[in-house]
């Protein structure tokens, strides 16, 4: 089953709340991920390059979940370290 953008997208929101998360669509079908704060806008976490069709099941998505939460964790860490990087 492929899962299209809308649902994607409503499934990172879900997964990431409360950020809001933006799903776009490159010209050669790779998927750039934002999660960013709804209020302020601030941008925590951006993935781009990401394969659509490597997104065809719910293994993989809830594999890029886990990915992004990696990430998103590693990102905050960081600027809770250093936080002239923030």
């Amino acid at each position: 089953m492929m899962m299209n953008l809308a649902q994607l997208r409503t499934q990172l929101e879900r997964s990431f709340s409360p950020l809001a998360c933006e799903c776009l669509v490159d010209g050669d079908h790779s998927l750039t991920v934002k999660l960013y704060h709804p209020v302020s806008g601030q941008v925590d976490l951006v993935i781009s390059g990401l394969k659509l069709d490597a997104l065809r099941t719910p293994e993989s998505v809830d594999a890029l979940i886990e990915e992004l939460r990696y990430e998103l964790e590693s990102n905050s860490l960081r600027s809770f370290r250093d936080p002239d990087l923030a």
